[in-house]
């Protein structure tokens, strides 16, 4: 199927602030209707450009009363709703009419969310599949497009019920994560990548959308095995310890048992005591204090990906039918 419908959205969190400038910029080239907007755009991709969260932008905070980017599961999406309900949850429903419904067949054909990490992690896409083609298929090409770009593929393995970000709304989604950078600033590198990056991904919509067909190949896939808190006092629950300088800064470098990890305010190291090698990622992100992260940790695999092409109107025409005649062939 084609990828019709694209929809572009900054400001999920209103303090990462790539997303929130390039989404202004995106909706004043929008209203400017630039012919080459309206050849382009109208043929092959409609772009919806969206400010997910305006009032934490207008605020320079992450959140207002709650993370909207915690509030798209389905029984969030679908649960009671008070009048007292926090901000961000009245905003995720609006998000989920105004882009899905999610699981729907009018949802976004592809979501891509923007955001930023105080992490040292260049650009990443962060998507709850490892087999959705589209996705990686625009990794691929964003990684030949960008080579100066260090550039990673994170697989959180979550149900579709229970995927929790607004680009889970999508038929196709991924959030595009780009750092380092302090939250609350804007830093002209980083912005710049992200910018490319979406460039890059709308002009890899379009092809696909004409019938270019795209060679399969191998993308290496971090997959998220579990996150790891900082040592705490058992009474306070407040951090006793930092990310170790040996650690702090080395994204997707390989953390390996007995490896240091924490440097104890009192100045012990605590090391790594897992049994198997893993990669670091989000290290030392800032938002994630609250959360309880200090880091999370992934296993790579390479992962073959098909060549992929667009259905003609012929042959979804073909699909359509066969689809029809197995739902007959289960109703007798």
């Amino acid at each position: 199927m084609r990828l019709s419908r694209v929809a572009v959205c900054g400001g999920t969190h209103g303090n990462e602030l790539s997303g929130v400038y390039l989404v202004r910029e995106l909706l004043k080239e929008e209203k400017k209707g630039t012919e080459e907007h309206e050849e382009e755009g109208e043929k092959l991709v409609s772009v919806k450009i969206v400010l997910s969260n305006p009032w934490a932008t207008q605020q320079c905070r992450r959140y207002v009363n709650t993370d909207l980017n915690r509030c798209f599961t389905h029984a969030t999406l679908n649960g009671p709703m008070t009048d007292m309900a926090p901000y961000e949850l009245i905003r995720s429903r609006e998000l989920n009419t105004m882009l899905g419904p999610k699981g729907s067949p009018q949802a976004m054909d592809l979501v891509c969310d923007l955001h930023n990490t105080t992490a040292n992690m260049g650009l990443c896409l962060i998507a709850y599949s490892d087999s959705d083609w589209i996705c990686l298929h625009i990794f691929k090409h964003l990684q030949r497009q960008m080579p100066d770009i260090p550039m990673r593929y994170i697989h959180f393995d979550i149900s579709s019920e229970e995927s929790y970000s607004l680009d889970s709304v999508g038929k196709h989604g991924f959030a595009m994560e780009v750092g380092p950078q302090p939250h609350g600033v804007v830093r002209s590198n980083i912005y710049t990548a992200m910018k490319f990056g979406v460039q890059h991904m709308l002009d890899w919509v379009r092809s696909f959308n004409s019938g270019t067909i795209f060679d399969g190949g191998f993308v290496d896939v971090f997959t998220m095995v579990k996150h790891i808190d900082y040592p705490r006092d058992s009474e306070s629950h407040n951090i006793t310890a930092a990310i170790h300088p040996q650690l702090q800064d080395r994204d997707f470098c390989l953390l390996h048992p007995e490896d240091p990890m924490f440097q104890m305010f009192s100045g012990e190291t605590v090391r790594y005591k897992g049994k198997e090698p893993l990669y670091p990622f989000f290290i030392n992100e800032c938002a994630y204090y609250e959360k309880s992260i200090a880091l999370s940790l992934a296993r790579k695999r390479h992962v073959a990906i098909p060549a992929i092409r667009v259905m003609t109107e012929e042959e979804q025409l073909h699909a359509d039918e066969q689809e029809l005649a197995s739902e007959e062939e289960e109703e007798e």
